[in-house]
């Protein structure tokens, strides 16, 4: 695997078939590495950037705890078959003269946009400048963050941006808690309380199948967590049910698919 830092290098990577690229934050687990594997299943070359986007943090504290260990992620992808790993810099990506952002408007600001202000600007540019850098053929997503797949879908119809974008299933725990950087913010009782999240996506999922209001049923087997959201979602034909809640000082985010399949 190669390890580069700077746009040059890797425009100037030679390219060879098909290219697969997954935009990370790092702190990698086995939900990243199910879309490295996707990656290197499908396609020729499989690049993995891994870069902590100030640009869409809310927060200054948020940002400063989000988990780094980039010798830790350089190994998990080098064992997961990636060819490339980009490590940009924020200065590298984002240059003192820089002055031009991307917003989805109206899909940007529901659900994790209203709670999080500014925050799919920061995902849509990024991912942009990613796409315009590397020049992949498939971008590589998990369906945790579905509203951020349907956020970039929008994007690259509205710009003609010839590019594939793959959502793959929410990779979880054996007691069902969907795989994230944050879990590692969880104490003990915290990541138990946690559960009550999927247990709820899980009732309104069964209340939904049953002709039921998916979303009340939800929100009423939250167990004591305070979400900031609970509804629904369109990502392409299929609906899901997501969820954000604040467990402690860690905020996580969830879905479940109730109809149709993921795009």
């Amino acid at each position: 695997m190669r390890t580069v830092h700077s746009i040059d290098e890797i425009r100037g990577l030679p390219r060879s078939g098909s290219v697969g690229l997954v935009p990370t934050m790092g702190a990698f687990h086995a939900g990243h590495l199910s879309l490295f594997r996707a990656a290197r299943e499908e396609c020729e070359t499989v690049v993995v950037s891994l870069f902590v986007n100030p640009a869409q943090f809310t927060s200054a504290d948020d940002l400063a705890r989000y988990p780094r260990d980039e010798d830790r992620d350089s190994e998990l992808a080098a064992g997961a078959g990636v060819d490339v790993l980009f490590v940009p810099s924020a200065s590298e990506l984002y240059p003192p003269d820089f002055r031009t952002w991307v917003d989805v408007e109206e899909l940007s600001h529901a659900l994790e946009g209203e709670h999080r202000p500014g925050h799919f600007r920061g995902v849509t540019t990024v991912c942009l400048k990613l796409f315009n850098i590397v020049r992949p053929d498939v971008a590589y997503f998990g369906q945790k963050d579905a509203q951020q797949a349907a956020v970039l879908r929008q994007m690259l119809r509205d710009l003609n941006v010839e590019l594939e974008l793959r959502v793959l299933p929410t990779v979880r725990d054996l007691d069902g808690l969907a795989l994230s950087s944050r879990n590692a913010h969880l104490s003990p009782d915290e990541r138990s309380r946690a559960l009550a999240l999927p247990r709820a996506l899980e009732a309104g999922r069964q209340a939904h199948a049953s002709g039921e209001d998916a979303v009340a049923a939800a929100r009423a087997a939250l167990n004591g967590l305070a979400p900031d959201y609970v509804d629904t979602l369109r990502l392409g034909d299929a609906t899901l049910l997501a969820a954000a809640a604040h467990v402690g000082s860690t905020r996580l985010i969830d879905n479940v698919l109730l109809e149709g399949e993921l795009p």
